[in-house]
Formats: C-alpha cells, structure tokens, sequence
C-alpha cells in the first residue's frame, strides 16, 4: 500500500474516480506535503510524545491483564480506556492540522487548499468510523 493509498483509504481504489465535488488527485495531496515546513504538531511534539508513551503503557497494561487471566469486563473496561485515550489524541492532531496545514493552505488557495480540505475531511470520515 502507497502512502497515499494509506491516506484515501481503502473505499477508493487505484485509479477510481474521486467522490464529492472538491475532489483532489493523489499527486495534488502528495505536492501538498512536498517542501513545507514542520508540521502542526510540532510545537507540541514532547507533549505528543508523552501523551502516546502513556497510551502504550495502556496498552501494555492490557497484554499483562490478558496474560494473568484478568477478569473480562475488566480488561474491556481498560480497552476503553485505551480507545478513548487514543481518540482524544487523535482530535487534538486533527484540531492542530486544521489549524497550521489548512489554514496555511487557505492563504494559497487554489490546488493547495482543495487538497488539504480532502485530506482533512478523509481523515474525519476514518475518525467517525474507527
């Protein structure tokens, strides 16, 4: 799977027309990532950072209840946990690229901005339906 594969989604398949009116190519997306600077989540990236080790020590927690036969709904319970934890991770990056990458984007308008709109909202959809 390409990167941009990866980024689509599997509901469109190479060559595929693309959906919406605003619909962008995979080389538009690809030239919107090309040549700019840090990202949106780079002023936070320790905060980042810290927040993901503490979902991976969730995680981990998770394989240790498992491996001591820990009470189903407890472990469930901790899935949760992890899931919601990684959800609001997932929102803060989002607000952050909206935020830098499309607000950056807006004040070029044109190509640029169309791509970075269908990124975003490609990304939405994947949260929405996760």
């Amino acid at each position: 799977m390409t990167t941009t594969q990866a980024r689509t989604g599997p509901e469109q398949a190479p060559g595929a027309e693309p959906h919406g009116e605003h619909a962008v190519s995979p080389d538009a997306v690809e030239a919107a990532h090309a040549g700019h600077g840090p990202h949106g989540y780079s002023a936070q990236k320790d905060a980042h950072l810290k927040r993901l080790r503490r979902i991976e020590g969730q995680i981990r927690g998770l394989q240790r209840m498992v491996d001591e036969d820990v009470y189903c709904i407890d472990v469930l319970t901790q899935v949760s946990a992890s899931t919601k934890a990684l959800q609001s991770f997932a929102l803060s990056l989002l607000e952050e690229h909206l935020r830098h990458c499309v607000a950056a984007a807006a004040e070029e308008g044109g190509a640029e901005l169309d791509a970075k709109v269908a990124e975003a909202t490609a990304a939405i959809a994947r949260l929405l339906r996760s």
